[in-house]
């Protein structure tokens, strides 16, 4: 039995090819590969969508991800959850899972507290609203100047933070498990880390400071999380990870 994790896809899954993970040769379904958030597949339900979900659904081994901050959460919102391994998960094929918000699953023996979501920072030029007149204007000199901005409803979601029961959730499970798991899964750092990483360009905000809510309080083993395109081990128990695949469990 197998347990890998990576950081941020964003619908790119060319690090799963055999030639550049040969791991899966000896992995099986029952065998995971965890995505830290930006999992990215599920973005506009067109045919590139359904070509690398099938693909992914055609590897070895199950793919599970927590959500970032660049998922399409009104598709994701669209999928059932339905329970699965100790909490709530979303079916986009059959070993194709996500990881919902504030959940604790049993994989292998080892116990998984979730807690996707993160704040957008590639929005210097705003979050656009497609109805607004001007609109058109302002998107194209966005472009023509290279200002990273989002578009509401196409590129960004208010949903890529945690609403306040996903947060009441989150502390319920904790609290039934005495505050202690094997690991911890995120997208976004908590706030300390967080700032250490982007020397305070990433500002603080309610599930960053959640997050390190959870680091006082809980006892875990590892915290794994993506988002600030970096691989670091920070300290003995907390590791970022981007583009690498690495074991919890081989």
């Amino acid at each position: 039995m197998a347990i890998f994790i990576t950081g941020d896809t964003h619908g790119d899954f060319i690090r799963f090819r055999p030639a550049l993970f040969p791991q899966q040769f000896h992995l099986t379904k029952e065998d995971y590969v965890i995505i830290c958030g930006d999992f990215g597949g599920l973005w506009d339900n067109g045919p590139e969508d359904e070509y690398w979900l099938n693909w992914l659904e055609e590897r070895p081994f199950t793919t599970l991800f927590v959500d970032g901050n660049h998922e399409n959460f009104h598709l994701l919102a669209q999928i059932a959850p339905e329970p699965w391994q100790g909490g709530q998960i979303q079916r986009l094929r059959p070993s194709v899972l996500r990881l919902m918000r504030g959940q604790i699953y049993t994989l292998q023996g080892l116990t998984f507290f979730t807690m996707g979501g993160a704040s957008s920072h590639d929005i210097a030029g705003g979050i656009l609203n497609p109805d607004d007149p001007r609109f058109k204007e302002t998107h194209r000199r966005l472009l023509l100047q290279g200002i990273p901005h989002r578009i509401n409803g196409v590129t960004w979601w208010q949903e890529e933070l945690p609403c306040q029961e996903e947060y009441e959730t989150a502390r319920e499970n904790l609290e039934r498990r005495g505050w202690a798991v094997d690991c911890v899964i995120t997208h976004c750092a908590p706030t300390f880390l967080q700032k250490e990483l982007t020397r305070g360009q990433y500002r603080p905000d309610a599930l960053t400071e959640f997050l390190e809510e959870v680091f006082q309080r809980c006892r875990f083993q590892h915290w794994y999380f993506g988002h600030y395109h970096q691989h670091r081990m920070l300290g003995t128990h907390c590791t970022l990870l981007y583009e690498e695949i690495v074991p919890i469990r081989t």
